[in-house]
């Protein structure tokens, strides 16, 4: 018998899964972007706040690049694992815009 993936191996649905799972996690994080942005804009104006909101729209875009190339590794076959980088990265950005979120709240 051959390894956990080896030849024959079916992964089944687990792929298509995942990949919903990344599609439901980037319109989690666009509703939180625009969310972010939303309040944001509706401040004075400042540098600082007009800063915040391009980091906000630069971490979602970074984020949106990194789960579309995720989707589209989840439709080869076999599926292409997740890189470390791309990981570190998509956590990054979560909370990144976890954090950005919560300073606009407050």
């Amino acid at each position: 018998m051959s390894g956990r993936y080896g030849e024959g191996h079916d992964a089944g649905l687990q792929p298509e899964r995942t990949r919903l799972a990344w599609r439901r996690t980037t319109l989690a994080s666009s509703v939180v972007a625009v969310l972010a942005l939303r309040a944001a804009l509706r401040g004075t104006g400042t540098p600082v706040e007009l800063a915040g909101v391009s980091v906000i729209a630069l971490v979602w875009l970074l984020f949106l690049w990194v789960a579309h190339r995720r989707i589209r590794a989840l439709a080869a076959h076999p599926p292409r694992t997740l890189a470390p980088r791309a990981a570190v990265a998509a956590v990054a950005c979560t909370v990144a815009l976890a954090l950005f979120a919560m300073a606009v709240i407050t």
